[in-house]
């Protein structure tokens, strides 16, 4: 799937979608609901953040696609190096990443199969940019 450096815009939280600042507070008879849009390094590192959230077989028409979770780490305690360096293929997926500079990991709750960290990877425009996960 090629990801552009415009995306729909999406809260860090929730992971849903966002309405455009127009859409909340506009004058009267503007037109309401309009989603907002990232652009530039935001949204390489927020196409980043949704690729490292891909596990194979949860895209229907790219199933192959994603991180093997279900090979690799169901039943087992993952190794935070096989993690990290399955998260830096994930982030080079993304076509206007030109490298990946560092991934951390905060967290690896292997009970709770959770994990919170950063991506930081640069552009093919020389920007950086960072993407939690």
């Amino acid at each position: 799937m090629p990801h552009t450096r415009r995306t729909l815009l999406l809260d860090v939280q929730n992971r849903d979608l966002v309405l455009d600042t127009d859409s909340i507070g506009g004058p009267a008879g503007a037109p309401r609901g309009r989603i907002a849009v990232a652009s530039g390094a935001y949204a390489t590192a927020q196409n980043v953040a949704n690729e490292c959230r891909v596990f194979t077989d949860d895209l229907a028409f790219e199933r192959e696609r994603g991180i093997p979770y279900f090979l690799v780490t169901l039943g087992r305690k993952p190794s935070p190096s096989v993690l990290k360096a399955r998260l830096r293929d994930a982030a080079l997926l993304v076509d206007d990443v030109a490298e990946v500079a560092a991934v951390e990991l905060e967290s690896l709750d292997t009970d709770r199969r959770t994990v919170t960290g950063e991506i930081k990877c640069r552009t093919q425009e020389g920007e950086d940019a960072s993407a939690g996960i």
